[in-house]
């Protein structure tokens, strides 16, 4: 019984945790097609009011809790990847251990 295959699980952590640093950087490329769009229409609205001469404090706010779900989503991706990984190492020692005490020596 060799170790559990976790490479896939582990690729998709490594991939996972290099879009959550990109959201940290607000960048766009890790956000899905809906978050794209709010982005883009929270920063035309915001462009239209500093064209008017007003704040565009509400557009900010938009801004700051969608980068803020954003992280919380992938965030949670993460740890759920980290938990089933752990789950599947889990259950292939308890099936290595099962397998030695079942043996005659």
């Amino acid at each position: 019984m060799g170790k559990p295959n976790t490479s896939r699980l582990d690729r998709e952590i490594r991939l996972t945790t290099r879009k959550l640093e990109a959201v940290r950087n607000n960048e766009m490329w890790p956000l899905t097609g809906p978050e794209r769009r709010a982005v883009l229409r929270a920063l035309a609205g915001g462009s239209y009011k500093v064209v008017r001469g007003k704040s565009p404090a509400r557009a900010e706010r938009q801004l700051e809790s969608l980068w803020t779900s954003v992280q919380t989503r992938l965030a949670a991706e993460v740890t759920a990847l980290q938990k089933e990984r752990q789950r599947i190492v889990n259950e292939a020692a308890a099936a290595k251990a099962a397998k030695k005490s079942s043996g005659w020596w």
